[in-house]
């Protein structure tokens, strides 16, 4: 059976720009894609059923975005096939990597082509919202500027690099950080332009880091070595190098009780074929 990749994800930089009326923060961020994440296998069923193969601690399958994923475009298209779904899962819950929402991703891409529904990319990338803000991004499928809740994407390209990526034993709730009354919500907006390796900060980095010290131990472990920053809300911190020399150098010297790993830059998902 084969298995279809779902890579992690690194916000460059993340900005919080403002606020909605209706609660959702405005953001401005860079999306980049790794070549490490989680791996899913699909079995095509007939009877219509949605199912998942294989236990996940702590994840209902009522509560996996795999599983709803399948349910939401199985409902969108009219598809009478099911699936049966086999998540392997490598990366953090709650470590700002868009593990759930890359699984989502690669469930709508795989089950677009397996289910024979030819649904545009723009159709699964409005389909992906309504699972997460993360999940467009997946599905859009190259590095990206990304404004509005997430949604709103541009290509961008980026040079090569390596990057370490370290996994503080700690899981953050993504929803806990945003509404935490410290964050700041007033960052001055860029254009796309003015975006330059090493540009910006991320917002949520020093709300996570007083409220969880293991992030912040882990992200001064690693601003030894160089720019060092949280992805997303946390707990996940990375660094870029330009070789996979040196990245592999400093990840030897990270401290003991602390997971995590070695990853080359992307420039495209590797399902962007999947859809046009």
């Amino acid at each position: 059976m084969i298995a279809y990749p779902a890579p992690a994800k690194l916000n460059l930089f993340l900005h919080v720009v403002g606020r909605r009326s209706d609660g959702y923060h405005l953001l401005q961020s860079v999306f980049r894609f790794v070549d490490f994440g989680d791996e899913l296998r699909f079995a095509v069923r007939e009877d219509g059923a949605i199912t998942r193969s294989n236990a996940m601690p702590g994840l209902a399958p009522e509560h996996d975005l795999c599983v709803r994923a399948a349910r939401l475009l199985q409902a969108a298209s009219g598809c009478r096939l099911g699936v049966a779904i086999t998540l392997e899962k490598r990366l953090p819950m709650g470590g700002g990597l868009g593990g759930g929402s890359s699984d989502a991703a690669t469930t709508l891409l795989a089950l677009n082509r397996l289910w024979g529904l030819n649904l545009s990319r723009a159709a699964l990338q409005q389909l992906g919202l309504k699972l997460g803000a993360d999940v467009p991004v997946f599905i859009f499928g190259q590095s990206a500027f990304a404004e509005g809740v997430g949604e709103i994407l541009q290509p961008l390209a980026l040079p090569p690099a390596w990057y370490v990526v370290l996994v503080p034993p700690v899981s953050v709730p993504t929803a806990e950080v945003f509404a935490c009354k410290e964050l700041t919500r007033d960052t001055i907006p860029i254009k796309m332009a003015a975006f330059s390796t090493g540009y910006g900060h991320n917002d949520l980095e020093p709300v996570v880091c007083r409220k969880y010290p293991q992030v912040a131990e882990t992200l001064a472990s690693l601003k030894a070595f160089g720019d060092a920053r949280m992805t997303g809300s946390g707990a996940c911190v990375f660094a870029g190098f330009a070789t996979e020399q040196q990245a592999r150098a400093v990840f030897a010297q990270r401290p003991r009780d602390v997971e995590g790993f070695v990853a080359k830059g992307l420039d495209q998902h590797p399902l962007r074929s999947f859809a046009d």
